[in-house]
């Protein structure tokens, strides 16, 4: 490698150089009538142009005049509109917080693995509650199935002190997704600050909620809408005085990507979301530069890498444009973004896999300029994470830090004329979805009519459709399966355990308090319009719980808001049914259920759609009985008949078909009663003849493999 000096020596640049000069730059056409040949009378719109769920036309090539005129193109690191980040050194000062979630449900063992955690590479913690907190109620008046399910059992300071045994919050930054509990979190963690002596004013991260994504999730809420937004602005108030690093308010777009929704969705539901939120809290006296700096956006990352990226850079693109028309400062226009893995395109069946598909993620959110990055255990669709999933997880995240160097440069995606296009056009697409929600009145109006949740419908549906096509790929499950996998052993959490232990130990703590001083803290709480948060405080020291400050603070005789909810699925769900079926069959008659390949002819006849049809039938778990070829139709309806399957599969070439698929038909259905004789392909001038003589159905690339393949199982005895 050259040194400076010996670099400044040099007489001209490479770009000076005639090298390079020797070779004439090639016109778009001139490429594009060379890609046409390629193609060999293909059409280039069919073949190389794609479209996909966001309604945008991807190119097979960019170049600068797909750019030409786009206003952001003219931004740097740091400077609005922050396209390209909010920090004119990007990662290069501050790398992205390492943000792994938490959930265990016992508080001392959620202590240990977050201190593990910490001593390993994690930056911040980000810690799940249990249902039972999430509601509002005590471990002691819970349905026993809600306490430390899902997250860690908090109903006391004790229990918080127990969590957070020597983690030191004026270094660390906690994340706790408190979901309508944002208050008595607060009054919790506040309190736990100062019995030990400290102030909260160097507490970061977030203690965030999000009433309306909790709206969306579930279908209603355990607290009236203006009273969430009451807490909302109560806290957000509170900790511009008294926690100025803290933020307080979340927008989630997680429940719209894991409904099957796609990038400009999320984004432009996400989008509404804030803005009504602006909305509220400049109506309870919060400027929008308070309320937008104490925003934090929750994304998930899914596998369309640089859909993804481009993504993350529209969002703070469009939330710039959105806070300046509220008249937001620059710190205000600029947009903290979490993002999480994807769990929707996260597989049961192969779960190794899931490792790849995390990277990608957690890939596409460092280049998309994340904040703070959740990277999913590859187990979580089977089993709570343990210690390896969970470091495993997180050295994804520090290998992308440390060893790939992607702190440096800063935004490396920009001036790439595709993500710069594709930034583009998803600012743009989700702009106009955004304005059709404020038309109907904003987002809580939109959720009431259905009209967020009928657009993700609709994408979910196009979505099911091509994964049970297999266009939509799951490597493992609907493509390339692996029916000789050992499948993860599922390690439940113990549950049980911390159901009996949490309200025991809640007995305890309130037969340690004074009953009569901490009633009379709950009804100066109940009583306070202002200073609510500093109320709620000293109610905690004085011994209320968690469940104590969520009656208290509720208003009652409002009615609580209702929508229809977006389930969450994973998108893979439907495979993993037939293969579960078929794992039960054999599991109750000793084999799986089996398909036979009546291949004719030598390997090269045959071996195309004989490869075809055993990735076609695994995938809904049959056993594919394979094997070289059969010379004669004789010996091809003998052996089928002799393995006993209850599915014969033909398979040849389209030439051979009319010679071939009608006797062997006849003399396997003659010798078998009840074998299903399947051609693989569509020769569609001979489809009518070969089904008069016997042939069953057909396979082919544009088979509904899913559906197919649950008929069948029905029809067998298998589902």
């Amino acid at each position: 490698m050259l040194n400076k000096a010996k670099a400044e020596e040099r007489p001209e640049t490479w770009q000076e150089s005639r090298l390079f000069a020797e070779f004439p730059g090639a016109a778009y056409e001139e490429w594009r009538e060379v890609a046409e040949k390629s193609l060999k009378g293909g059409s280039f719109e069919k073949k190389l142009v794609t479209g996909t769920y966001e309604d945008i036309v991807l190119q097979p090539i960019y170049w600068r005049q797909d750019v030409a005129g786009l206003p952001h193109m003219a931004s740097l690191p740091g400077f609005p509109p922050y396209v390209r980040g909010n920090e004119v050194l990007g990662y290069l000062v501050k790398p992205w917080e390492v943000s792994q979630e938490f959930a265990c449900g016992d508080p001392a063992l959620l202590n240990r693995v977050m201190r593990s955690g910490l001593e390993r590479g994690q930056t911040e913690l980000n810690i799940l509650l249990d249902r039972a907190a999430l509601a509002g109620l005590d471990a002691d008046e819970a349905a026993p199935g809600d306490v430390g399910r899902e997250g860690v059992s908090i109903s006391s300071v004790d229990d918080l002190a127990a969590a957070l045994d020597g983690i030191d919050l004026d270094r660390i930054p906690v994340y706790i997704q408190a979901g309508l509990m944002v208050l008595p979190v607060t009054a919790l963690l506040v309190a736990y600050l100062r019995r030990q002596g400290k102030s909260a004013d160097k507490l970061r991260g977030c203690i965030g909620t999000d009433p309306l994504g909790v709206l969306v999730s579930s279908g209603t809420l355990p607290v009236a809408l203006e009273n969430a937004y009451d807490a909302m602005a109560q806290l957000t108030a509170w900790a511009r005085g008294h926690a100025p690093l803290l933020q307080t308010i979340v927008v989630r777009g997680h429940p719209y990507h894991d409904g099957g929704g796609n990038a400009v969705q999320e984004l432009a539901f996400a989008m509404a979301t804030a803005v009504e939120y602006l909305d509220e809290m400049q109506a309870r006296g919060i400027s929008v530069d308070d309320a937008a700096v104490r925003m934090r956006f929750s994304f998930s990352v899914g596998s369309q890498f640089f859909m993804e990226i481009a993504r993350l850079r529209a969002a703070r693109l469009v939330w710039a444009q959105i806070v300046r028309a509220f008249g937001g400062g620059e710190e205000a226009q600029k947009m903290f973004i979490h993002v999480c893995t994807s769990a929707w395109n996260k597989t049961i069946y192969d779960p190794y896999v899931n490792l790849l598909r995390a990277t990608t993620e957690a890939f596409a959110g460092v280049m998309g300029g994340a904040d703070s990055i959740q990277v999913g255990a590859f187990d979580q669709a089977v089993r709570p994470a343990d210690e390896f999933s969970r470091r495993i997880a997180r050295n994804i995240q520090l290998i992308l830090q440390k060893e790939c160097k992607f702190t440096m440069p800063v935004d490396p995606p920009g001036g790439s004329w595709y993500v710069e296009k594709l930034t583009d056009s998803i600012a743009g697409k989700a702009w106009s979805l955004f304005q059709e929600v404020e038309a109907r009145g904003g987002m809580s109006g939109a959720l009431r009519e259905g009209f967020p949740q009928a657009q993700v419908a609709q994408t979910a549906a196009k979505r099911k459709a091509n994964i049970a096509r297999r266009k939509d790929i799951f490597v493992g499950v609907n493509m390339y399966p692996n029916l000789d996998e050992k499948p993860l052993e599922a390690h439940p959490a113990d549950h049980e355990a911390v159901q009996r232990r949490q309200p025991a130990s809640l007995a305890g703590y309130r037969l340690s308090t004074d009953q009569a001083g901490r009633q009379a803290a709950l009804e100066t709480l109940a009583g306070a319009r202002e200073n609510v948060v500093e109320a709620a405080v000293k109610a905690v020291l004085a011994g209320a719980t968690l469940g104590d400050l969520a009656r208290t603070l509720r208003v009652p005789g409002m009615s609580l808001p209702a929508a229809g909810a977006i389930q969450a699925y994973r998108g893979a769900g439907i495979f993993e049914q037939l293969r579960k079926a078929a794992e039960a069959y054999r599991d109750k008659t000793g084999s799986r259920p089996r398909v036979f390949l009546a291949n004719m002819g030598p390997i090269p006849q045959h071996k195309a759609r004989a490869d075809f049809t055993t990735g076609f039938f695994e995938a809904g778990g049959f056993a594919v009985i394979k094997n070289d070829g059969f010379p004669t139709v004789e010996e091809a309806a003998r052996a089928a008949v002799d393995s006993g399957a209850p599915v014969v599969v033909i398979c040849s070439t389209d030439e051979t078909y009319p010679e071939l698929a009608p006797p062997l038909t006849k003399l396997i259905k003659e010798a078998g009663s009840g074998i299903t004789v399947i051609l693989a392909g569509y020769p569609a001038e001979h489809v009518e003849a070969f089904k008069q003589a016997g042939v069953d159905d057909f396979i082919h690339m544009r088979s509904d493999c899913y559906n197919f393949l649950l008929d069948l199982q029905k029809r067998k005895g298998v589902m």
